[in-house]
């Protein structure tokens, strides 16, 4: 499997999880928020996390965590997918907003 294969097969499973009706949390800070983010999304800092487990369950939707880069999506993706939440990191906000 190529590298290109490996984007073409996040890109089909972003969108395929929101053709599903999965909701976007942006884990980066209120500040990094405001300054530009995915239509619809969520903000819940990275560091906030854990603290919404609950919440993420009631919205009995599926989630696609994104960030600057990937890296603390990936850690929220990690965390959650531990609790039972399915989730998924699309990496940076951008990426994601391109699915949206």
């Amino acid at each position: 499997m190529g590298l290109f294969s490996l984007f073409t097969g996040k890109k089909k499973k972003i969108e395929e999880m929101i053709a599903n009706g999965a909701v976007v949390v942006d884990v980066r800070t209120p500040a990094e928020f405001k300054g530009g983010h995915v239509k619809g999304a969520k903000n819940m800092p990275l560091q906030s996390i854990s603290g919404k487990t609950k919440q993420l369950q009631k919205l009995n939707k599926p989630v696609i965590f994104c960030c600057a880069s990937g890296m603390r999506s990936g850690q929220a993706t990690s965390i959650m997918k531990s609790k039972g939440i399915d989730c998924m990191n699309g990496g940076s906000w951008s990426s994601v907003a391109r699915y949206v």
